[in-house]
């Protein structure tokens, strides 16, 4: 099976012509990342207009992010039977008709339709865009600043939604957050057809941007697709409900035994399964597995960021969203910087340094809001934190994205994407749950309950991140030194040592 660094340039795939490619793919990507965050802000007044209570508001945000964990794989195999350009496409359409219902929303059960829509559109965009990425890029350098520029663009969106969301809720109106992704999303549909090639230059006979027919005896797994979806959904309504019922009751032990019933028979269906949407032996690869789990791990104590930091600037500093989203601007910065340099760290560093480098960074930045008094101040308790929280983020984000994809093939490359994406957004959107429902839900009254709830939720989220450091350090070195020998699977430092070289 050839690797994918043995990729010939060529047309498209000329160097001028696949950074054009890029920036399209990650126009979108950023509008995805935008809309995890964008609501965040604007929350109080959408539940003021739509007459909901904060149950219901809490899954605008969980919503989003679960829909498209649960279904980003099926979104991957979707790309590698009928062409991963294709999926895009039909992902970036979804994307912006759902947003389009999501700002003429008369009611919350329509504006939460709306939300799983843009989910779903993520699903079948995002693994296509990662996977086009991995194949446009085989060269570790070029990889590496490829999904450098990529990730970084995302990590903006994440932060550039809570900024554009107090702007344009109190300059506007909340329903212009989901009205702007439509013109972006039109230009995205018009020009991928012209920038970003339909068939993989190894083999341009095979063309998958056309139509194929599924392969005899190949399943789309959706079954499987489905208890990915319900087991965290499951998981996140029994969380939520413990905040008024408590963990006893059967309103909230039910959902939970059910979403771990439905992830356990996820993994035994992906067992027995000939064709499944997960192979077990995918998570034979150390590099990729270690980098998946502690990419679970940042990515909740990130979401947990976003979403407290911006509560504790409205309800304890009493900030506006205009003023608790301009207050995200230093965290804009140090974001930028890491990411435009992370490029070069990760020749320096290699891949296991960098994401290690990252973690630890945010660490640093949940130990430092871990502290957040009763009556605390934005520039000595706030800022500090959440830069360190930026420079994680854009160093061991893009660093993880990157060893997630590592040794990926043409045959793979939308399973490794789909499962590096799934279980950033699932484990975002569990880790809000958890942290969030179950350590606030105790400080719903006075600012310095919910302070104290911020700091619960703070320590754990570090815990978390910490926990991930010995992980990626262990389990990537013991990946090198196993299979540097015989040249099956090569070390990543050692590829991005070489490219220094």
């Amino acid at each position: 099976m050839p690797s994918s660094s043995s990729v010939p340039s060529s047309g498209l795939r000329a160097p001028a012509h696949r950074w054009y490619a890029l920036a399209v793919l990650s126009v979108l990507q950023c509008l995805i990342a935008l809309d995890v965050t964008v609501v965040n802000v604007a929350l109080p007044s959408m539940g003021a207009d739509l007459d909901a209570g904060p149950a219901a508001l809490t899954w605008v945000v969980t919503g989003y992010m679960l829909a498209g964990g649960g279904l980003l794989l099926l979104g991957g195999r979707l790309g590698d039977l009928f062409g991963r350009r294709r999926m895009f496409l039909l992902g970036a359409l979804l994307f912006g008709a759902s947003s389009l219902l999501a700002g003429v929303a008369d009611g919350t059960a329509v504006l939460l339709a709306a939300r799983f829509g843009q989910g779903a559109g993520e699903a079948l965009a995002a693994p296509a865009a990662m996977a086009l990425i991995a194949l446009l890029f085989p060269e570790p350098a070029d990889r590496a600043r490829a999904l450098g520029v990529w990730g970084g663009i995302s990590s903006l969106g994440l932060v550039g939604g809570v900024l554009l969301s107090g702007v344009l809720t109190e300059l506007l109106h909340w329903r212009w957050i989901f009205f702007v992704n439509v013109p972006l999303t039109a230009a995205v549909l018009l020009l991928t057809p012209l920038v970003v090639p339909a068939a993989d230059p190894r083999h341009p006979a095979a063309d998958p941007g056309e139509a194929r027919a599924l392969p005899r005896g190949r399943r789309l797994g959706l079954p499987s697709a489905g208890l990915l979806t319900v087991g965290p959904l499951a998981l996140v309504y029994g969380v939520l409900r413990a905040a008024d019922h408590g963990w006893g009751s059967a309103g909230v032990l039910l959902p939970l035994a059910g979403g771990l019933a439905a992830l356990t028979l996820f993994a035994l269906a992906q067992a027995r399964s000939p064709q499944p949407l997960v192979p077990l032996r995918f998570f034979a690869h150390r590099t990729r597995t270690a980098a998946n789990a502690a990419t679970v791990l940042l990515s909740a104590a990130l979401s947990t960021t976003f979403f407290l930091a911006t509560l504790y600037m409205q309800r304890v500093l009493d900030m506006s969203p205009l003023h608790a989203g301009l207050a995200y601007l230093p965290f804009c910065a140090a974001l930028l910087l890491s990411v435009s340099v992370v490029g070069r760290i990760v020749p320096v560093l290699g891949l296991r340094g960098t994401a290690v480098t990252g973690l630890l960074c945010a660490a640093a930045g949940g130990g430092w809001l871990a502290l957040l008094p009763d009556e605390g101040e934005l520039w000595t308790d706030l800022v500090p934190g959440m830069l360190a929280m930026a420079v994680g983020m854009g160093l061991g984000l893009i660093a993880l994205q990157n060893a997630a994809l590592h040794g990926v093939t043409e045959e793979d490359a939308g399973l490794a994407s789909g499962v590096q994406r799934s279980v950033d957004q699932l484990g975002g959107s569990l880790g809000l749950a958890v942290l969030v429902g179950a350590a606030l839900a105790p400080a719903a009254g006075s600012s310095a309950g919910s302070a104290a709830g911020y700091r619960t939720a703070f320590t754990w989220a570090t815990v978390g991140v910490l926990a991930a450091v010995p992980l990626v350090a262990l389990c990537m070195r013991a990946v090198g030194r196993s299979a540097a020998p015989t040249g099956t699977d090569p070390d990543p430092d050692a590829d991005a040592d070489a490219v220094h070289s």
